[in-house]
């Protein structure tokens, strides 16, 4: 498992890294190899710490991609990527395409489907020591709509999450592997989308890191009316909460927005610890009515500090309703 991974006392960035014909933001733009490797190595010196190399798209609708055609599409930038040093991860559902990435250098399989998709994904992982991301899924894009019904989407996340692991470590996988995605738009409204970042603690309860994955997504443009490629400062804001509820890692378009917002919320946690005080120094008692005792002849009197007062506390604002979401507007 690489270092790199590793919990480095922040939230990490994954930069996006489309190699798509038809991603729903930006389809098309990084689908030339030269161009994709180039785009990654950019995202890296701008401050991502894991590139997430993706070759078939899941917006609402999407059809599926042949894995030949997939590993024809991301196999030769990941092992670009790896040669130059980058922490690589691969997007990806077959298993056949995550063991060809991890052959080209990936250190991380991220499967939306966390293994559901595949059959021969729980193997290859346990026998790999992958890391893997475990995302919440019920379906591919062309239904995942209709499965967006939940009484408490929390508990139903968290409680289908632990199932999944449960049935990863039975085939063999370390649960030091495993990462949890909550799959915001995946078989989810807006509604539920901003529940689940509202109580991203119920995830973290499950003892594995949590990425949160919400960049360009559809809830974030109806708030208001943003295109896509828009939505890059609600998406930076939206990283800054998931890191002060104790994100491993956002996964993202823009890199430079979101790593000012990172650190402007590393500030400001800063700020907010508590301070060490000094012992109080107490008045003596009033002698007969009249002036406090001295400790000495000529020893001033003491006098009682003030009182700190505390900060407020930092809660986010409660979002605003929104339309449906339409899944995980990413490659996703």
């Amino acid at each position: 498992m690489s270092a790199a991974l590793d919990a480095q006392g922040r939230t990490l960035v994954m930069g996006i890294l489309n190699v798509t014909p038809d991603s729903f933001s930006d389809g098309g733009e990084w689908y030339d190899r030269d161009d994709a490797v180039r785009h990654g190595l950019d995202m890296v010196a701008q401050g991502a710490d894991i590139i997430d190399v993706g070759g078939e798209s899941t917006r609402p609708g999407a059809r599926r991609v042949d894995p030949a055609v997939e590993r024809r599409r991301v196999i030769p930038v990941v092992q670009a990527l790896a040669a130059d040093g980058v922490a690589v991860s691969v997007d990806t559902m077959n298993a056949s395409t995550a063991a060809a990435a991890i052959d080209a250098g990936a250190v991380l399989v991220n499967d939306v489907s966390g293994g559901l998709a595949d059959p021969a994904m729980d193997a290859l992982v346990a026998e790999s020591r992958i890391r893997f991301v475990v995302m919440h899924w019920r379906g591919h894009s062309d239904v995942m709509t209709q499965h967006a019904t939940y009484t408490d989407v929390v508990t139903e996340v968290s409680d289908a999450l632990r199932r999944r692991m449960d049935g990863l470590v039975s085939a063999g996988v370390d649960p030091a592997q495993l990462i949890v995605d909550p799959g915001l738009g995946f078989a989810k409204d807006a509604g539920h989308n901003w529940e689940l970042l509202a109580r991203l603690a119920d995830l973290r309860a499950l003892g594995a890191p949590v990425l949160v994955g919400a960049s360009r997504k559809r809830f974030l443009g109806a708030l208001d009316g943003a295109a896509p490629g828009d939505r890059d400062v609600a998406s930076a804001v939206v990283a800054a909460f998931a890191a002060r509820a104790g994100a491993w890692a956002v996964r993202v378009h823009h890199v430079p927005s979101t790593r000012s917002a990172l650190a402007v919320e590393s500030a400001l946690r800063a700020a907010s610890a508590p301070l060490r005080l000094v012992a109080d120094v107490r008045p003596a008692p009033l002698q007969g009515g009249g002036a406090p005792a001295q400790r000495g002849a000529d020893a001033p009197p003491q006098h009682e500090p003030a009182s700190p007062v505390p900060g407020p506390a930092h809660e986010p604002a409660s979002p605003a309703p929104a339309p449906a979401d339409d899944g995980r507007t990413l490659d996703a």
